[in-house]
């Protein structure tokens, strides 16, 4: 095969590929120059392309249409998307492999003509040519992924489509029909593909205004004059993309053009093109989020309806008489337009009437639909109309419940529904599959109809309907809406409607039934499925549930559950007696039993009260899942899942559950084949999760249960399968807890294979990091042996830009939690990885909570490595860079402030006053404590404004009583050091709000103690409350006026605190009043501290220690504001100057009720 090669410069060559007589477009020749051509510069390079078009005659002509050669000149703007695409593919960017076309084809060549480009019109001409070439390199390149060509090109077509012009180009290809289908097909892909990014006009990079009503001209007549079916569906969704954005306003007559040509006598092309655009753009409406979108279309609606209930009436007519005789091309083409006219007519009468049963024009298609829809079940050609009246009688029903029963027959119509439903019950339950199954014959056919037949999609739009009909009588909260009083009546009127006419005692009792007996029982293609493919079958039936609108079982199963829930009084006694008639280990018809039991557990929240079930297991249960006999396989498996279902609501006989699962996942029974042990392996989990478990009662069984669960993962193969299996795994290894341990080197043992074999399967790896995470809270401090493996795994998740940062990040943060929780002592693994937790501030949510959590149990497990000078300083940068963004999130910034409050504990814990000196520095370095005190500061500002002036606090309750405590923490470690970065940090206050002052730390303290007495009544918690009457207590010690100002709303915080901390006390008998001066009640004596718990988490003990060694918990309130004052007094100048001066201006109230405290 040839390549194209690209050399730069004067003179260069290159080989193209040479088109066959398949019309493929091909070069031969061509004469490539330019300045540094190589690098794409497209402002100097100059390109020569010439174009062959495959076979001897059309090749020369097309040849010499298209001889042009293209130069790039500054000032030819609209020339650069063209002579961009010229270059590129004849660059060699993409190398375009030509194997099995190098032997010269008659009547291909090539041509070089010297004509100059200089006009954009002339560009034009080869623009659709250059972009063949250009969707040639799509077909060859990017769709065969070849190698460094794709990941090339695909940058090109990044670039590409971001120029201007560049989607006009696509539909001129696209429209072109003289090129290849296949090679139109991927140009209106990709025209498809950036309408959504590209259109909306603020989309940066949007489609320019001339360009969209360029396109928007050509769509409609492109569309319908398409011959190729498959372009024609891609270019009516493209239509319909443009239509969402754009009607009506920017295009006005997109559904009426529409109309006009359903009313036209157009050709039966055109006619079928425009029913296809007018259903995608019906769709696209009717799906918009915008409320302003479907008002759009049901403005519309009625005269959409009109020509279309017209359209379909004529043409249902015309070949319902030559049915009979044989379907020819001009019936068939008939019934394409009917069905085609039927599906836009279903979903314009669901969204576009508020109100359909309101309306002349649906009330007629409806009464002709009931009409034809008997008609159009007897014959095997109309079955898909058939199944689009079924769709309409169903949306109705649930979009509009009471269009839908005041609707003409409607009861008539759901009644006959039920019949059809009910007759194909008779041969959807298997009657061959019994005996089949017991004597382990064969499994044969009998009752086994083609999968998803029509008859059974038929069947399930019946058992649909009757949910939608059970729920508008039972819940009508969520089934109706209603604004005005005729709504009200009209929901009234469908309720009642329904409730007396249909769903009456005897057709109830009769759905019951006929779901037991026929619905709930196996089909023979299901236990042949069961025995050929038993994995993929039991992940199915698994998963049925969450699809049941789409299953004749699953939607069996939930119209019973509706029954037996609203029904109770009238079907419960006939349930419990068909149950008791077939729950007796002689009766061995294994299908209808399964069927009950899959009745009596779905129905288990209902019959609970009257059924024994404690005694079912210990005298039916137990007994049945022992019986070996061909096809007791299935009841083992309804035995697994009915044990799920009653588990949580009454069962008590625990021990015999949990030998009962122990017995199916054992491989010595071969009864017990794969489908049984899966489902007892998935069913297991509920009934491990239970509330009610007791480790001591599930400790002797899990030895053997985890051995059989892991020899099952290894056995089975499909990823989903083992992800249930290992998640029962971690489901126990939870509710064991510590007693987990003696398993957890088998457990683990089984995970790095897991890993390796999950390759891209990230929803495995996040199970495998569930489970560790599991495990390590379980063994707490006997995790250690673990953490070896588990921080790499941690490491590889959580570092920016890694492969798999985005799947595993969540259950990684988590994971890490648990690790470092759980954690004894540091190591220097996990130390190593405190740096990647600062990116992880900037990503919010979740994963930003978790992150904080982890750095508070880093500050408490390693306090010397987080304050240590390389930590400490982009720790607190990270958290300042936070503390500015959260303050509208009382939680998260509680969190950070938590953070700083601990770190400030923990500098003064290792290194007293100079460790906090160095913090408090630190926090003002970064700029923390300055936006602290602006936060404060217009707080203070925003309080001191009332009326129409009144301003809004940026920080209140919650967040600025955290805020205080920072201060507080500062003052308790360091007075020296408040006082200094309070001085530090004011003039960032001060010059930003009210020019600097000549003393920054009085005139700071001055409206920071106001706003500080101010707030404390809005504190509620008694430690935060005690933590800032001993700081602001300690702030006399400074013995500065701005503190003795305020002695008179220090002397009411001091008569508060001390009074709450003396009321909460026990000491309240005349006999310990002597002592009650010094009593505080948040001072705990050592008699009372907690002893360690054998089983606790390592943290658990830490933060126990933190809270003991806390000053709140430490300090007697009372004495400290005696030493303090005591101080105070002496430094003043002894007791009478200091009341001279100070007590003076105090309140004679306040002092009185000061004194009352006997402090002094």
């Amino acid at each position: 095969g040839t390549q194209t090669e690209f050399e730069g410069g004067e003179g260069g060559a290159v080989a193209g590929r040479e088109a066959g007589d398949e019309g493929q477009f091909g070069v031969e020749e061509a004469a490539v120059g330019g300045e540094e051509a190589e690098g794409l510069g497209v402002e100097d390079a100059v390109g020569f392309f010439v174009y062959a078009v495959g076979g001897e005659e059309e090749g020369e002509a097309r040849v010499d249409e298209a001889g042009v050669v293209g130069v790039y000149e500054e000032e030819e703007e609209e020339l650069s998307l063209e002579l961009l695409l010229g270059l590129w593919v004849f660059g060699g960017i993409l190398r375009r492999n030509s194997e099995g076309k190098s032997k010269k084809r008659k009547g291909c060549r090539g041509v070089g003509v010297g004509a100059r480009l200089g006009k954009a019109e002339e560009a034009a001409e080869v623009a659709a040519l250059v972009l063949t070439e250009w969707i040639f390199f799509l077909r060859g390149g990017i769709l065969n992924g070849r190698g460094e060509g794709t990941v090339l090109g695909t940058k090109q077509l990044q670039q590409w489509e971001r120029s201007p012009g560049y989607y006009r180009h696509l539909q001129s290809a696209y429209i072109d029909t003289r090129l290849p289908v296949e090679l139109r097909y991927l140009a209106i892909i990709q025209l498809k593909n950036g309408i959504d990014k590209y259109w909306r006009k603020t989309a940066t990079n949007a489609v320019s205004k001339d360009d969209k009503n360029a396109i928007r001209s050509r769509l409609l007549q492109s569309c319908l004059r398409e011959p190729e079916d498959r372009l024609a569906l891609q270019d009516a969704l493209v239509i319909a993309k443009i239509a969402r954005f754009e009607y009506p306003n920017d295009w006005p007559d997109a559904l009426s053009a529409l109309v006009q040509t359903l009313r036209s006598q157009v050709p039966p092309l055109q006619l079928a093109r425009a029913l296809l655009v007018l259903l995608h753009v019906v769709k696209e409406l009717s799906t918009a989020r915008l409320q302003r979108s479907r008002q759009n279309l049901q403005a519309a609606t009625p005269e959409i309806v009109h020509v279309l209930s017209t359209l379909y009436a004529d043409s249902v007519a015309y070949w319902i008489p030559r049915l009979g005789g044989g379907v020819d091309h001009e019936t068939a083409g008939a019934m394409r337009l009917s069905l085609m006219a039927m599906k836009v007519l279903r979903r314009l009468l669901i969204a576009g009437y508020e109100h359909p049963n309101r309306h002349e024009e649906v009330v007629a298609v409806w009464s002709a639909a009931q009409q034809h829809l008997q008609r159009f079940l007897q014959q095997r050609e109309t079955e898909k109309l058939a199944l689009q009246l079924a769709k309409l009688h169903h949306e109705m029903a649930r979009e509009h419940p009471a269009a839908f029963a005041l609707l003409p027959n409607s009861i008539d119509l759901t009644t006959a529904y039920w019949g059809l439903a009910k007759a194909h019950g008779e041969s959807f339950g298997a009657h061959g599959t019994v005996q089949a199954a017991v004597s382990n014959a064969k499994i044969g056919t009998d009752g086994d109809s083609d999968e998803r037949s029509t008859t059974e999609k038929l069947a399930l739009r019946g058992l649909l309907i009757l949910r939608a009909c059970v729920k508008m009588v039972h819940s009508p909260a969520q089934t109706f809406k209603y604004r005005t009083a005729e709504d009200k009546e009209e929901k009234n009127q469908a309720t009642e409607l329904i409730r007396q006419h249909l769903l009456t005692a005897t057709l109830v009792r009769d759905i019951m039934e006929t779901l037991v007996t026929r619905f709930f029982v196996f089909r023979a293609s299901d236990l042949r499925e069961w025995e050929e493919e038993p994995e993929e079958w039991e992940k199915r039936e698994e998963g049925e549930g969450e699809d049941w609108e789409f299953s004749l079982r699953s939607c069996s199963e939930k119209l019973f559950l509706d029954l037996a829930i609203n029904y109770k009084d009238m079907l419960v006694q006939p349930l419990l007696q068909v149950f008791y008639s077939v729950a007796t280990p002689e009766n061995e018809d294994v299908l209808f039993k399964d069927s009950v039991y899959t009745a009596i557990g779905l129905a288990a929240p209902v019959v609970f009260e009257q059924l024994d079930f404690d005694a079912f297991i210990r005298d039916v249960m137990v007994a049945e899942v022992q019986k070996q006999k061909p096809g007791f396989n299935i009841l083992r498996r309804r035995v697994a899942i009915l044990l799920g279902q009653w588990i949580s609501i009454q069962t008590t006989e625990r021990q015999l559950v949990y030998q009962i699962f122990q017995f199916l996942l054992s491989t010595s029974d071969p009864l017990n084949d794969q489908v049984v042990r899966v489902t007892a392996g998935r069913q297991l989990s509920k009934v491990v999760d239970d509330w009610n478990t007791k480790p001591d009662d599930l400790e002797p069984y899990i030895d053997s249960i985890l051995a059989q669960l892991m020899a099952l993962i290894n056995e089975v193969e499909l990823t989903e399968t083992k992800m249930a299996l290992l998640n029962t795994i971690s489901v126990i290894v939870e509710r064991m807890e510590h007693r987990i341990s003696p398993f957890a080197e088998r457990i683990v043992g089984m995970l790095p294979q897991l890993w390796e074999a999950s390759g891209e399967e990230h929803l495995m790896k996040q199970a495998i990091l569930t489970i560790l995470a599991r495990l390590v809270n379980a063994m707490k401090g006997e995790s250690v042996p673990l953490h070896g493996m588990v921080l790499p795994i941690i490491r590889g998740a959580v570092v920016p830009g890694s492969d798999t940062e985005v799947y595993l990040l969540e259950d990684a943060m988590e994971l890490w939690a648990s690790i470092i929780v759980q954690m004894p002592q540091p190591s220097q693994e996990a130390l190593e990885l405190v740096p990647l937790l600062f990116p992880i501030y900037e990503f919010g949510s979740e994963q930003l909570r978790k992150a904080l959590e982890i750095t508070e149990s880093y500050l408490l497990l390693a306090p010397e490595h987080m304050l240590s000078d390389n930590i400490r300083q982009p720790l607190f940068s990270a958290l300042s860079t936070l503390f500015a963004a959260l303050k509208s999130k009382p939680e998260a910034n509680g969190m950070v402030c938590n953070i700083i409050e601990l770190a400030i504990r923990q500098a003064h814990k290792l290194g007293g006053t100079a460790a906090v000196d160095q913090t408090a520095s630190d926090l003002v370095q970064v700029g923390f404590l300055g936006k602290l005190l602006e936060g404060l500061r217009g707080s203070w500002t925003a309080h001191c404004t009332t009326g129409p002036l009144a301003m809004h606090s940026p920080v209140d309750g919650i967040v600025e009583t955290d805020y205080f405590a920072i201060l507080a923490r500062l003052i308790m470690g360091s007075l020296e050091g408040f006082s200094s970065a309070v001085q530090a940090a004011a003039p960032q206050v001060l010059t930003s709000q009210t020019g600097r002052s000549r003393n920054p730390l009085d005139e700071t303290m001055g409206w920071l103690l106001e706003e500080w007495f101010s707030h404390f009544e809005n504190i509620g918690d008694p430690g935060r409350r005690k933590l800032m009457a001993l700081a602001l207590t300690k702030l006399l010690d400074l013995n500065q006026r701005f503190i003795l100002l305020s002695l008179q709303s220090l002397m009411t915080v001091w008569t508060d605190v001390i009074t709450e901390l003396r009321d909460d006390t026990e000491e309240t008998t005349s006999s310990t009043m002597d002592h009650s001066k010094e009593v505080d009640c948040l001072v705990y004596p050592s008699s009372t501290l907690q002893p360690p718990d054998p089983h606790e988490a390592p943290e658990d003990a830490r933060r126990r220690g933190s809270t003991y060694s806390d000053e709140v918990h430490t300090v007697s309130l009372p004495a400290f504001v005696k030493e303090t004052l005591e101080r105070a007094v002496a430094v003043s100048g002894g007791e009478e100057a200091f009341r001279r001066e100070w007590v003076g201006n105090v309140d004679r109230d306040v002092w009185g009720g000061f004194m009352g405290l006997g402090v002094l």
